[in-house]
């Protein structure tokens, strides 16, 4: 509820004249802020509410927001955020910024930014390139990395109370019948009751720090030329002191509602390359269900409060979340797929392409021995490595962990996808062996394709963790392989079209 008249603030700040500048300024609201958009600057207001997640209530406390906001914002995009500007009541009764009179009201002054910068409007253009989500993923790595652990409390009684809200703001809407409101409060109990253990251990672990706490699309924005996070919770800590991956899940969750599931696969697999958090794997669709949940009873209320017209589109977006979250908190087995060929034959793009649609949402755990190998050298994916570290022992070792990594994640319950040569029989058995263990289904595919097709694809190859080139290719092509029992599929066809092929077989 508003418990503070802050018309005549507002009438100031949408007065281009407060600013010195010409031209209209423009107002964008929430039900907690308004920003005010004038010449190259953005300013926020915070509104006198108190609600019972936020209290904006009295002029100290706004104050102390917004000094919050800029000192937690300024971790992801310090040039964004400008600092605070205090409004003043001057003895001519006139509004100022930063005057000698009585303070009144605070504001987050900030560098303005186009509409057209936000990452949700973005990916409705399709202007979210697999590049820039790479380079988003590890933005929220490094983020996380940094962020401050918070020790107090269990993993599991971190989560609950995100529950209990959900389950209460579900019965408050007339969108949901009482029959769905207990059908999807039951599963997410029993999912919690399942992976207590698992969220205890990771608080005891570290992974619940202070984290971003509203990591959605439209909270990343393209600013100087990079992906920047911004506008993180600063008004209630407990919403952004989660688990890492908790935070990370709105955004692989909005991504997955909008349809760009490859994607959120990519974003997650950068991500854990970056931070070798595996050992959450298995938490990702319930932590997505929850955000989708809050995302849900959040729109189904605002759906309740809006014009008929408008609450008709609310409530078939609450809906959409809603049959989303109820998705993700279903069951599904492992299993185990080993994309195989000689370079060239476009193995790294066909596992990056297919990995969304093999398991559970986000999709399965890419593994790839590119990578791997880049690890263990302790270097970037895409820097190269010296021919004394393709020696044989090295490609052993870089195996072994191929596989290690990939039983890890088979029994936390997460589908895996693994790329590599696999030209040596003993190592398609030990990958199959892997899947034998964990009990869990396999699929072998072999790409080939005609050798002046290798040949013109490596020497153009350029980016990316693979530093095989032509005499790479040259010696595996000397070396031949013996009768591989996998699926052989031609990949010289589009990624697309092979990629097809491997999920229509799977299936069968």
């Amino acid at each position: 509820m508003i418990v503070e008249d802050q018309t005549s603030v507002v009438s100031f700040l949408s007065a281009h004249e407060s600013y010195g500048v010409a031209g209209p300024v423009e107002v964008i609201g929430t039900h907690i802020s308004e920003v005010f958009l004038a010449g190259d600057r953005a300013y926020k207001l915070k509104r006198a509410v108190r609600l019972p997640y936020v209290d904006f209530s009295t002029v100290a406390l706004r104050h102390h927001a917004c000094q919050e906001e800029v000192v937690l914002n300024r971790l992801t995009a310090p040039t964004l955020y400008l600092g605070i500007r205090r409004i003043t009541r001057e003895d001519t009764g006139e509004l100022a910024f930063d005057g000698a009179g009585r303070h009144v009201d605070t504001v987050v002054e900030m560098v303005r930014f186009t509409q057209e910068s936000l990452f949700d409007r973005m990916a409705l253009d399709g202007r979210l390139t697999p590049e820039l989500m790479t380079e988003t993923a590890r933005s929220i790595a490094h983020f996380h990395h940094a962020a401050p652990v918070i020790s107090s409390g269990t993993g599991s009684e971190n989560i609950a109370p995100v529950l209990a809200i959900n389950e209460a703001g579900f019965r408050t809407s007339s969108v949901f019948s009482e029959d769905e409101v207990q059908a999807i409060s039951k599963l997410f109990r029993s999912r919690l009751h399942e992976h207590t253990a698992l969220l205890d251990r990771r608080a005891e672990a570290g992974r619940i720090r202070h984290c971003h706490g509203d990591l959605h699309l439209r909270n990343i924005c393209m600013f100087e030329g990079a992906p920047h996070l911004f506008d993180c919770i600063e008004f209630n800590p407990q919403i952004a002191i989660s688990d890492v991956l908790y935070d990370l899940a709105f955004l692989l969750m909005d991504l997955w509602h909008r349809g760009l599931r490859r994607l959120a696969n990519l974003v997650l697999n950068r991500y854990l390359d970056e931070v070798q958090d595996d050992d959450g794997f298995g938490l990702l669709p319930f932590f997505m269900a929850t955000r989708a949940a809050v995302r849900a009873h959040v729109t189904a209320t605002q759906a309740c409060e809006a014009a008929a017209d408008r609450a008709a589109v609310l409530s078939t977006e609450a809906r959409s979340y809603y049959v989303l979250a109820l998705d993700l908190l279903q069951t599904s087995g492992a299993s185990l797929v080993a994309i195989a060929g000689l370079s060239g034959s476009g193995k790294t793009t066909v596992a990056e392409f297919l990995a969304c649609d093999i398991g559970r949402a986000p999709g399965a755990r890419i593994i790839e021995s590119d990578r791997i190998r880049k690890s263990m050298h302790g270097v970037a994916a895409e820097s190269r490595l010296p021919a004394s570290a393709y020696q044989p022992e090295v490609s052993r070792q870089v195996y072994r962990e191929l596989q290690r990594r990939a039983t890890f994640i088979l029994e936390r319950g997460g589908s895996v996808v693994v790329d590599a040569v696999f030209q040596r029989s003993g190592d398609r058995k030990a990958i199959e062996d892997v899947a034998r263990d964990a009990d869990v289904p396999f699929f072998g595919v072999w790409l080939e394709a005609d050798p002046a097709v290798l040949w013109e694809r490596v020497r153009h190859r350029r980016g990316g963790p693979s530093d095989a080139d032509t005499s790479v290719l040259a010696q595996q092509l000397e070396r031949g392989q013996d009768h591989i029992g996998w699926l052989h599929l031609d990949a010289s066809g589009s990624t697309e079209a092979v990629s097809d092929a491997i999920l229509t077989a799977i299936r069968e």
